[in-house]
């Protein structure tokens, strides 16, 4: 017996081609699993906080300390004054709170908004909750937003999720931009859903500006972000969500349901290396990001596979049609045998008939295996030209 929520799941097309490339001794830039090393500051607090008894059910919005914490630097980082007592929650990573708001706040055969190409796990998230998912796509090449169609498709609905710097585009909305979605909201009541995981990762001077801060927005907006990807430690599963005390209440009694609560000493180490890393961290990571992303890019470049580059977080999505390949599956898998570097087919992030020109990279690596990787590249076009 399988629900009808769940099935017409798949297995995510990431997992799949993770799967291959483990079994092809590849190197995976598919799935964005960040395997840079995490701070020392946080790796040195995990074994004080197990020894010193944290290892039991903490409240199930997180430990007073992370809270504290996580609100100081929505304060100094975002311009976001919240109650730590009451108004953040500490999430099972940035996917456990967008489950439990899609479950407290929206109601089976809500519409809910979403930009395309968009990252599957709101999607599939939302497809469970039993919502109807309306795709807005971008304008491709810039993949700069469509307002007219927002405007068109607002109209009746319930939600919308943003994600700015965005997961594949690379896209980092200008104020601009957010003060139109900002309007819409507010004419036509919708919850924003906005998830700023990437938070951190900007490029070329961009900053990062939460969709909450913008005038009328803090009663309607869930700020959701987390640490798995500043501190490298997407296993680690802790995030957080940001709202209003009405809004942030259901979805505490939710998560509480769904997963109890964040690991305990957990919660402790990152609450430390929030209280003691300095924005000199923070400052660092974008700039080696935006090394990292100009290597990778002129790789692809170089290989024949243009790139659409990046404006913030650490995925690059590139034009692949100079392989004369029929879908983006096909791509990815000579791309995975010849070069043995793993991409996702883009048709992860479209709806149905879209993304098959486009393979999405992560170059979240540390440095040795991006060089290398940038060699194979080299290496598989060579070959491709002899």
């Amino acid at each position: 017996m399988i629900s009808q929520r769940a099935r017409n799941l798949k297995q995510s097309q990431i997992r799949a081609m993770t799967q291959r490339c483990h079994e092809l001794d590849g190197i995976n830039m598919g799935q964005g699993v960040c395997d840079t090393p995490p701070p020392a500051e946080l790796i040195e607090a995990v074994m004080p906080a197990i020894q010193a008894g944290h290892n039991t059910y903490s409240r199930y919005d997180g430990i007073t300390r992370l809270r504290n914490a996580i609100a100081d630097k929505l304060q100094r980082h975002n311009g976001l004054t919240v109650d730590p007592e009451s108004e953040v929650l500490v999430t099972l990573g940035t996917g456990g709170g967008f489950a439990a708001a899609m479950t407290a706040l929206l109601n089976p055969g809500d519409r809910i908004l979403m930009f395309e190409p968009y990252y599957g796990y709101h999607y599939n998230t939302a497809r469970v909750a039993e919502l109807q998912v309306d795709l807005l796509p971008m304008n491709f090449g810039d993949f700069s937003l469509d307002l007219e169609a927002l405007e068109q498709k607002a109209a009746g609905a319930k939600a919308l999720v943003i994600n700015s710097p965005g997961n594949p585009t690379g896209r980092v909305f200008t104020y601009e931009e957010l003060e139109s979605i900002a309007e819409i909201c507010q004419r036509h009541d919708l919850l924003c859903i906005s998830d700023e995981i990437y938070e951190y990762f900007l490029f070329d001077g961009r900053r990062h500006i939460s969709m909450a801060t913008l005038p009328g927005m803090r009663e309607r907006t869930l700020t959701l972000s987390g640490y798995s990807k500043t501190f490298s430690i997407t296993g680690w599963r802790i995030g957080f969500l940001a709202a209003t005390r009405k809004l942030a209440a259901p979805i505490g009694l939710v998560a509480d349901l769904y997963y109890a609560c964040a690991p305990t000493p957990l919660q402790h180490a990152v609450a430390t290396a929030i209280e003691t890393l300095d924005d000199t961290y923070y400052s660092d990571l974008a700039t080696g990001y935006q090394r990292k992303r100009d290597q990778f890019c002129a790789a692809l470049q170089e290989a024949g596979l243009t790139p659409h580059v990046p404006e913030g977080a650490y995925y690059v999505l590139a034009d692949v049609s100079a392989m004369n390949c029929s879908t983006a599956a096909e791509a990815a898998m000579q791309l995975l045998e010849g070069a043995r570097i793993a991409s996702i087919p883009g048709t992860a992030f479209f709806s149905s008939g879209h993304g098959e020109k486009l393979l999405r990279f992560c170059f979240g690596k540390e440095q040795p295996v991006l060089d290398q990787a940038c060699a194979q590249l080299a290496q598989w076009r060579d070959n491709a030209g002899a």
